[in-house]
């Protein structure tokens, strides 16, 4: 007589364990060996046939990710790696412990902490300027300019120049020839309707939601942010501090430069109408009287870094938006390198402003940055600076307030300018601002930019936001990983149905189900007929 469960195996039995429950190689009412096991011995437990690779949990393994390989969470033994985080129940791991010291998977650092603000973030990220080479130990600034491209530098040219595809602050930019520019994969400009990039978010990393050839990458949400302007816009801004002319040389030093606290006078004309080849201003008044220059040779010099004669310092300048989708930037009392340059090596003295002699100033320098933008006929330009003031559309003078002067405004609507700037609507090109501070007289700087636009896109990562998204295996918002709860990186943690039985949870049996009724409840109870 055949009773199911009792151990002994009779026809039509296909196997018979001693029990009744399903899950554990032997159906609940013994007509058939469950797949992936072997029930030899009757009244004995079946054995389970493990098959690393087929995406299913079984017997030794502790994942499966439906493969065979490394280096992705589950190695080839169906182990799990170090660092690495994998569903119980198989599947794709791709959570990682950030924090735990351990760079694995989609990691780009793991100082050993979840603190922000010291080169690894919070989600095991790099931060702007640092680089982590040694997983577990903390990060370290790079050295933008030593031709090392490293950490979150998109590419290090050795140089202070704007405008030349890789700017001051080792990023990509936009690459312009003959007045025509076309972006690049990181540059942070995204052109409309452009067939090679889908996105573009100012980096060439990958795992952030726009991968490191500018495609969108699963698990993220992306938005164009011309149709969310953010709230500031930074530019690369380089500084060349000079020592005025009134100085005296020095054991090490020439004279102060020939053409700063020398001559005063506002003089339109000193600058050609077209960028150099370097896309640097040229001279316009060699062999011509000038009232404050003199000569190509000394002119070469303010936005060159030139030995013995300046000190580049590079920053930052921030646009703040308007209510009215503007842009701008006013420092009235601009002199950004106050206890920089010469006057941090004790080579050149703070200079009282003749407007307030009280507070001494670093005079005597010049700036350089640039701007790429979409041109749609609708962009307009205000400045106001002094002394000397050069803007340069599309490589071609726009703006020219020249000289030593106190502070003048300009003004610059392209449609005006459009044809002689040779613009076309759709078309990449270039904003140009050479200023120079050169008389002990106030200093002040303000650039304001309406309607200079461009595309480029911000990703969001999408576990996290309670939703289960496209790929995703759940998402309850903190994804700790406890017990029937969500895991990091919103794949299922431990719980009834994943086919392990987890006793430490009260769980006594798991067939990999949630019904009741075949031995093993829906909650993972053992269930008795």
């Amino acid at each position: 007589m055949s009773i199911c469960g009792d151990g002994n195996r009779h026809l039509p039995e296909a196997c018979d364990d001693g029990n009744t429950v399903s899950g554990d190689g032997c159906s609940a009412s013994c007509a058939e060996v469950e797949p992936g096991w072997v029930c030899e011995q009757a009244g004995q437990p079946c054995v389970l046939i493990p098959v690393c690779g087929d995406g299913q949990v079984d017997g030794q393994e502790v994942c499966d990710d439906g493969n065979t390989t490394s280096n992705d969470g589950c190695d080839t033994t169906c182990a799990v790696e170090t660092g690495w985080s994998c569903p119980a129940n198989g599947g794709a791991c791709g959570a990682e412990a950030c924090g735990d010291g351990i760079r694995a998977g989609h990691e780009e650092c793991d100082d050993g902490n979840t603190a922000s603000a010291d080169g690894c973030n919070g989600s095991c990220r790099l931060e702007s300027g640092y680089k982590c080479p040694i997983v577990g130990q903390p990060c370290s600034r790079t050295t933008c300019g030593d031709q090392v491209t490293e950490g979150t530098e998109q590419c290090d040219d050795g140089n202070n120049d704007t405008g030349d595809g890789c700017s001051p602050l080792c990023m990509r930019e936009p690459l312009c020839t003959n007045g025509v520019c076309e972006s690049v994969c990181g540059d942070g400009v995204l052109l409309p309707n452009d067939t090679t990039e889908e996105c573009d978010d100012g980096n060439t990393r990958a795992h952030d939601g726009c991968s490191s050839s500018c495609e969108l990458e699963p698990g993220f949400q992306c938005v164009i942010t011309i149709e969310s302007p953010p709230a500031q816009v930074a530019l690369p801004i380089v500084y060349r501090d000079f020592r005025g002319y009134d100085l005296p040389a020095s054991s090490s030093l020439p004279r102060g430069h020939i053409d700063f606290e020398n001559k005063n006078g506002a003089e339109t004309g000193i600058v050609k109408n077209t960028l150099d080849a370097n896309g640097k201003p040229a001279y316009a008044k060699e062999g011509q009287s000038s009232l404050t220059t003199h000569g190509a040779a000394a002119f070469a010099q303010w936005f060159r870094d030139t030995a013995f004669v300046n000190k580049p310092e590079v920053g930052t300048l921030i646009l703040h938006r308007q209510p009215n989708g503007s842009y701008i930037f006013d420092n009235q009392s601009f002199f950004p390198l106050d206890n920089l340059g010469w006057v941090a090596s004790g080579q050149e003295p703070l200079r009282g402003d003749n407007g307030n002699p009280a507070r001494p100033r670093n005079f005597s320098f010049t700036s350089e940055t640039r701007y790429w933008f979409e041109y749609k006929g609708t962009e307009v330009l205000d400045f106001r600076g002094d002394d000397d003031v050069w803007v340069f559309i599309n490589r071609i003078l726009a703006l020219d307030m020249g000289g030593v002067h106190g502070a003048m405004s300009g003004n610059v609507s392209l449609s005006n300018q459009a044809t002689r700037l040779g613009l076309t609507p759709g078309g990449i090109y270039e904003v140009a601002v050479f200023q120079a501070e050169r008389h002990t007289t106030a200093s002040s700087y303000r650039l304001t930019l309406h309607d200079f636009t461009t595309r480029r896109t911000e990703c969001s990562a999408l576990c996290g936001n309670f939703i289960v998204d496209e790929g995703e295996q759940c998402d309850d918002g903190t994804n700790n990983g406890g017990y029937g709860e969500c895991a990091p990186g919103c794949v299922l943690g431990p719980r009834c149905g994943d086919h392990v039985v987890q006793f430490t949870s009260g769980e006594e049996c798991d067939d990999g189900n949630g019904q009741n009724n075949d031995g093993c409840s829906a909650t993972c109870k053992i269930e008795i007929h």
